[in-house]
């Protein structure tokens, strides 16, 4: 879907776009141009009228991904299934761990948050006595 739409500010990062709904919608960096992009201040300035393409609405998130390279295609069923809100965002996306960090990891100290071993399981119980635990 084409729009036009205002930049509401500019980062780093990209550039927020206010195109009549609620919530702004985010271009990336990379989709601000089809060349290459260091600056996002050289392309758009706040204020500024842009005709956008809207790649993705994630609903359960409240973000909208849009993109200014108008050649660009919307990937059709990801974004689907997020803007119906069914089905949960994976729990490695983008090559990057989507999982709660956990603060003892790597100190060879037990995490808090471990779930005590479940009676009757054979491995747990051994697990426990090595440990000192019965």
């Amino acid at each position: 879907m084409l729009l036009e739409g205002v930049v509401t500010n500019v980062t780093n990062f990209g550039a927020f776009v206010d195109i009549g709904v609620h919530q702004d919608g985010l271009v990336h960096i990379s989709a601000l141009s089809n060349t290459f992009v260091k600056d996002p201040h050289s392309v758009v300035k706040a204020g500024q009228v842009v005709k956008v393409k809207v790649l993705e609405v994630d609903i359960p998130r409240n973000r909208i991904a849009l993109t200014m390279r108008l050649g660009d295609e919307a990937p059709r069923r990801e974004a689907s299934v997020r803007a119906e809100g069914r089905g949960a965002p994976p729990a490695r996306e983008g090559g990057r761990d989507r999982r709660p960090a956990d603060s003892a990891r790597g100190s060879g100290k037990p995490s808090a948050r471990a779930n005590p071993p479940a009676a009757g399981n054979a491995l747990a119980e051994a697990f426990a006595r090595a440990r000192g635990g019965k």
